[in-house]
């Protein structure tokens, strides 16, 4: 239950969802929005899906079902549907996080659901969206990233084409991108008492999210007299976002002594003056002046070299520390293993123990200097709040939920 303090204490979503994309929800349930997750009677089978599995629970689930409750309605029975609609009564939000569609096909569309509340935010955020020659198309995470161009194809040494190793983006994205546009329409909602529907596809949030890529792509279709590259390359064009910088020197990564890596960021003036006084090489700064902005060396091999000589003399974490003392920006490479280790991460990051959750998590990275924010709840079994909802939500005596049991509305 969210507290009175929170920021969103106050905020109630009914949530029909289906795997992923109810992580839609799971970030302002940390804010404290009251999160109502309606399933039918043999759940969200999100429990069982990927890995690792944690006593029994998917850590998904334990992650993107924190913090909400359930409540188990057979929506093919009628009676269900009079109770999602009496919860919709008072609600702000609905979210459909299935195919689209999904809701009006069980009489619970949004123009039915306006009847009841016409302040009702109708959210639909799916795989594709709802247009469009992919919208039918069933899909899974991945699957948006590889449509956006983010991740490719890397061929084993048996010849077999293999999903490498990535960042996911737009199963997270989407559902960010979402709650963004949920808060929106509610804002608007309460100052006008005009509800709205919207929707977000997880693919439309993984393009979105590399603007920076495809619209250089796009700029580049323009003649040169009209898109140039910067000074500092001499106006020659450089491949768009981080492919530019695969042979950069000043901005590049280097070994050093432990084996581990770091990340130099050296492409303003400034910074790379002030790194090579910091390590007693002020011939450097005075041979390779270079640009005042965004210089990466590009091409400099005999000074890619020298800095590979000069990063192999400290340890990763004495490079960090110089770089705060000589004001540069300089990092250690972590890996999704060894960030846990990281002091920064250990400072921002308290994790969410087992204890609580189910498996350690990590909180919302959204910090409020002078707001209590709750500390989520475990994900729910199928069903763990049907009572509870009824009872405290819609205010159903003992009689009427047994009604309601015995009529298979429960499931």
């Amino acid at each position: 239950m969210a507290t009175s303090s929170a920021p969103l204490a106050g905020v109630r979503i009914i949530e029909s969802s289906m795997l992923g994309p109810a992580a839609i929800t799971t970030h302002l349930a940390d804010l404290g929005a009251e999160v109502i997750k309606v399933e039918s009677p043999s759940g969200d089978y999100i429990r069982q899906m990927t890995w690792p599995i944690v006593e029994g629970d998917s850590l998904m689930h334990l992650h993107v079902n924190r913090g909400k409750r359930s409540l188990v309605l057979d929506l093919r029975k009628p009676e269900a549907v009079e109770t999602y609609l009496a919860l919709v009564k008072d609600a702000d939000v609905v979210i459909e996080a299935m195919r689209p569609g999904g809701l009006e096909r069980r009489g619970l569309g949004y123009e039915k659901l306006r009847e009841v509340n016409p302040r009702i935010v109708f959210a639909t955020i799916s795989g594709y969206g709802m247009t469009g020659p992919y919208a039918d198309l069933p899909s899974h995470g991945v699957a948006y990233d590889v449509w956006a161009g983010l991740v490719k194809p890397e061929i084993t040494d048996d010849g077999f084409a293999a999903i490498p190793e990535h960042p996911s983006m737009g199963i997270h994205a989407g559902p960010l991108f979402g709650a963004l546009g949920v808060l929106a329409g509610v804002i608007r909602a309460r100052a006008t008492g005009e509800g709205c529907r919207m929707e977000i596809a997880q693919s439309d949030a993984a393009a979105a999210m590399d603007w920076l890529r495809s619209e250089t792509w796009k700029a580049y279709e323009r003649p040169e007299s009209e898109v140039t590259g910067n000074a500092s390359d001499d106006y020659v064009r450089r491949a768009p976002g981080t492919a530019g910088m695969r042979d950069g020197v000043r901005y590049q990564f280097y070994e050093a002594s432990d084996g581990r890596y770091v990340l130099l960021q050296a492409s303003e003036r400034e910074f790379w003056e002030n790194f090579c006084k910091g390590v007693g090489r002020p011939e450097l700064f005075e041979a390779n002046p270079g640009a005042k902005f965004a210089d990466h060396a590009v091409g400099n091999v005999q000074l890619r070299r020298q800095l590979q000589e000069i990063f192999l003399t400290k340890t990763a974490k004495e490079w960090v520390d110089l770089g705060l003392e000589i004001e540069v920006p300089i990092i250690n490479v972590n890996t999704p293993q060894t960030l846990a280790d990281d002091p920064q991460f250990q400072d921002r990051f308290p994790w969410i123990p087992a204890s609580r959750l189910g498996a350690d998590q990590l909180p919302s990275p959204i910090k409020y200097l002078d707001v209590d924010v709750p500390l989520p709840t475990r994900a729910p079994t199928v069903g763990q709040h049907t009572e509870q909802v009824l009872h405290d939500v819609l205010g159903y005596d003992d009689a009427k939920i047994a009604e309601l049991r015995e009529s298979g509305a429960l499931g």
